[in-house]
């Protein structure tokens, strides 16, 4: 049993109705450029199975396509959280921590504390997928048909920091068309060309509990869902 304390919270959505993505890439002095630091979170609906949902948690922006050498902290617990309550208080969690070149995951399981501390209950690991340390993706399936993945991918974040830049240093209408905010031709991806290092679990929806019920009544699986990454102290 680890003992972890909350370093960050990247972000809240609503998921289980399409695909629902937050993204802040670069996060206060604290954490940013460290091996805590979220780039990005999804989830999704799987496409090969419309009973199954797909987390995926981004980790350390900016790194080297190619020789890259970043790893997995193994001191920093990432924690995908459920409410399917309503609430905002997290009813399951699944939790991805590396040891030894593997990424090992547990849950969904409701926790034995919410909020800024968690702690792993080493009885209810689901699985371990060795981490890719290049572009030969490595995946494990479970017999109860949770997926999973870890390792480096190409950065889907686009932002064009030049002109971000601009427009916040006050010389817009000097940079680009359309007042200072570039077209998707002029546009430059200044995150073209690196990686990210990716946390992806393919979970069935029946393992993550009853749903919310959606404001507008309509008939489908809904829940509150967020992802912290959590250092050890």
């Amino acid at each position: 049993m680890k003992t972890v304390s909350k370093i960050l919270i990247a972000s809240a959505l609503v998921a289980g109705v399409g695909a629902l993505i937050a993204a802040d890439h670069l996060d206060a002095p604290a954490v940013g450029g460290t091996t805590a630091d979220i780039t990005d979170y999804f989830a999704f609906e799987s496409a090969e199975n419309g009973d199954n949902t797909v987390f995926v948690a981004n980790v350390q922006s900016s790194l080297a396509p190619a020789g890259n050498d970043a790893t997995f902290d193994e001191n920093v617990l990432v924690e995908f959280n459920i409410d399917n309550t309503g609430d905002l208080v997290e009813d399951r969690v699944i939790q991805a921590i590396a040891r030894d070149g593997r990424m090992y995951f547990f849950g969904p399981y409701a926790p034995s504390s919410t909020g800024l501390n968690s702690t792993i209950d080493a009885s209810q690991m689901i699985g371990s997928v060795a981490i890719t340390t290049d572009g030969n993706a490595i995946t494990e399936t479970t017999e109860g048909g949770i997926k999973m993945f870890a390792g480096p991918r190409e950065d889907p974040f686009f932002f064009d920091f030049g002109t971000f830049n601009a427009v916040i240093g006050g010389d817009a209408e000097n940079n680009g068309p359309n007042g200072g905010f570039q077209t998707a031709e002029n546009a430059v991806d200044t995150f073209d060309g690196t990686n990210v290092l990716s946390i992806v679990v393919e979970i069935p929806n029946a393992l993550i509990g009853p749903t919310v019920a959606h404001p507008a009544g309509f008939d489908v699986q809904v829940w509150n869902t967020w992802v912290e990454a959590k250092r050890q102290q």
